[in-house]
């Protein structure tokens, strides 16, 4: 996505966020006092369909290699395609640019489902539960949960989402609250259940997606470099 202009403002006070984390959860109040600010910027988006044509692009493919087709593929439509536009493309175009045959079929599912209206407006969206958003948007081929949720916080600013899935927040969770020896690698073993992180979770809501944040930063500080990628909004 080409962002341009200041980031859009957080729809909650991330002070009012952080001081909640840190009175609910000693042991995450010790990674926020490690980790420093809550400094989450929103990426800028004007549609729902743009967003999530970024993300079909990039899933499963390394980030320097998804931004490469993402830009070949703005190149030839000359920025973000609308979902008519990219209906009426043929197959071709989209193959040369890089685009695999399953994320094309996906490509054009989305374009039809924003067409029919079930891909809200970014207007229309904004005004939608976290529970709606994930319930519609998943209907969609190729998006599952975990996109959904991505979007909830680093386009829509949502304050209480947790990804107990994603694998930076598990890793992040192993690191604050499970005693992992410190002289070797993190082992998928190490990893918490989904449901493990779902309960603890509780206690941060409704400031959820601010502590998955430091979660993310956890991951940083083990690495002990500077924030790389998602985990570096």
């Amino acid at each position: 996505m080409i962002h341009n202009g200041r980031s859009p403002k957080l729809p909650f006070d991330p002070a009012k966020a952080v001081a909640h984390l840190k009175s609910s959860d000693p042991k995450l109040a010790k990674l926020i006092e490690c980790a420093g600010p809550f400094t989450l910027r929103l990426d800028h988006t004007t549609s729902p369909f743009e967003s999530l044509l970024e993300s079909i692009l990039y899933q499963q493919l390394h980030g320097k290699a998804a931004a490469t087709i993402h830009r070949r593929v703005r190149e030839y439509f000359g920025g973000d395609p609308t979902p008519q536009l990219l209906l009426d493309t043929p197959d071709e175009p989209l193959r040369a640019a890089g685009v695999s045959g399953n994320k094309i079929k996906a490509l054009r599912d989305l374009a039809a489902r924003t067409i029919d209206g079930t891909v809200p407006a970014h207007s229309a969206i904004l005004k939608m539960s976290d529970a709606d958003v994930v319930e519609r948007l998943t209907e969609v081929r190729g998006i599952g949960s975990w996109t959904v949720e991505m979007l909830l916080i680093f386009r829509l600013g949502r304050p209480d989402v947790l990804p107990v899935t994603d694998y930076g927040v598990r890793k992040g969770f192993a690191l604050t609250f499970q005693r992992v020896p410190k002289s070797r690698p993190l082992e998928a073993a190490d990893l918490p259940k989904p449901d493990v992180v779902f309960r603890r979770g509780q206690r941060w809501a409704p400031y959820r997606s601010v502590a998955s944040w430091y979660l993310w930063r956890a991951c940083d500080l083990a690495k002990n470099t500077a924030p790389t990628g998602r985990s570096a909004r």
